[in-house]
């Protein structure tokens, strides 16, 4: 039994580090989309209106 609790664990603690990186994952792509964004309005700005 004690071979089940431990997959069962281990399961577990894969299933929310597979949730979690994917948060980060998609907090660190929204951020870089959101940088490039500022990016492309800040070079359109001073190439075009100044």
């Amino acid at each position: 039994m004690e071979n089940f609790r431990y997959y069962v664990a281990l399961l577990l603690m894969i299933i929310v580090g597979v949730v979690t990186v994917k948060q980060i994952a998609s907090c660190i792509v929204r951020s870089f989309v959101i940088l490039l964004l500022l990016s492309a309005f800040a070079a359109i700005y001073f190439y075009c209106f100044r």
